[in-house]
């Protein structure tokens, strides 16, 4: 099964990056939803979407 999480591009973890998604548009709209309520900023975390391979 194949799963997507939220990772951070500095590789820490926070409440976003411990969630995971069923597909990547799942994933994208968390990520949509939570850049919506921040300003821009110079200081921003940024995000990636990884796919995650779960054994069978």
């Amino acid at each position: 099964m194949t799963n997507f999480r939220i990772v951070r591009d500095d590789s820490e973890e926070d409440a976003i990056t411990r969630l995971r998604f069923g597909s990547y548009d799942e994933a994208y709209d968390e990520l949509e939803r939570f850049y919506a309520g921040l300003c821009c900023s110079d200081d921003r975390v940024e995000y990636s979407i990884k796919k995650v391979c779960s054994l069978p």
